[in-house]
């Protein structure tokens, strides 16, 4: 069989799964399996598969038809301006997330050094990011997961920023290190009884933990906002993403902490995405 008619097959089985992105998914995984880029897909078409290649492919199609996420599968995820390295039991980066990034340069573009402090770093993708336009700031990033740490360290030495990023196994009760001129945190915010309700890919596979954020979807949001509260240096930034009906709520919840509400962002869809706020 060759690599057209491989495609071709595990397009129209993943159709029949229900996967709505079935042919794009099948390139992705073909090049997963034959460690070569598009081009070499457009080029050898009808170049003919070895039994182990369309074995290899053949396990990965499965999986996807049972709703394993691409990123997952191909250990891989573009955030931002790079690639990053992802595994199981860490949350995928978001498009939607990247809006942390940009409004952190906007507000940083005329600071030389500063502190960050990055809650819930997971894989290092906003924190990464944004130390690497950054070439003069240093960052801190804690996460309760073990794995998250490790796989941000190996995004950091990736990224080649190893040396300005201390990345530690914390709570964020228990973090008491620093005082920081920014802070960024993307927490879990999903209302518990809200979680069956996420697409497939995301509540079958994706770490609970980094989404559940409690009956009310602010349990986690309240610690990162005290923390934050004490750990800012005065007339610091904090940077905070948020459920899209949260908006309210957690702009009452920084005001009774000392916090002066600058802005509220929206993302791709329109929907309140961060909030940023000034200790005062």
């Amino acid at each position: 069989m060759n690599i057209h008619q491989a495609l071709e097959r595990a397009d129209k089985f993943l159709k029949k799964k229900h996967i709505p992105s079935s042919m794009l998914d099948s390139e992705i995984l073909m090049l997963k399996v034959l460690n070569k880029d598009k081009k070499f897909l457009i080029l050898n078409s009808k170049k003919n598969l070895t039994k182990k290649i369309l074995s290899n492919f053949s396990d990965l199609i499965k999986k996807r038809s049972r709703g394993e996420p691409i990123a997952y599968l191909t250990n891989k995820k573009f955030f931002w301006k790079d690639e990053f390295i992802i595994k199981k039991k860490i949350l995928i980066p978001r498009p939607d997330t990247e809006v942390l990034v940009e409004e952190t340069l906007k507000l940083t573009k005329k600071y030389s050094k500063k502190n960050i402090l990055d809650i819930g770093v997971g894989s290092g993708c906003i924190l990464l990011s944004i130390l690497k336009e950054r070439k003069n700031f240093f960052g801190v990033g804690i996460d309760i997961s073990k794995k998250c740490i490790d796989i941000s360290k190996t995004n950091a030495f990736k990224l080649k920023i190893s040396n300005r990023v201390k990345l530690l196994k914390s709570n964020v009760d228990n973090f008491n290190y620093g005082k920081y001129d920014l802070i960024i945190s993307n927490p879990p915010y999903i209302n518990t009884l809200n979680l069956k309700c996420l697409e497939r890919d995301i509540y079958n596979f994706e770490p609970k933990i980094a989404l559940d954020g409690g009956l009310d979807g602010l349990n986690k949001i309240k610690k990162v906002v005290e923390k934050s509260s004490k750990l800012l240096k005065k007339k610091g930034i904090f940077i905070l993403e948020i459920g899209f009906d949260q908006k309210n709520r957690v702009k009452n919840l920084l005001k009774n902490k000392g916090f002066y509400i600058k802005k509220i962002v929206k993302d791709l869809a329109k929907n309140d995405r961060c909030i940023i706020s000034l200790k005062i």
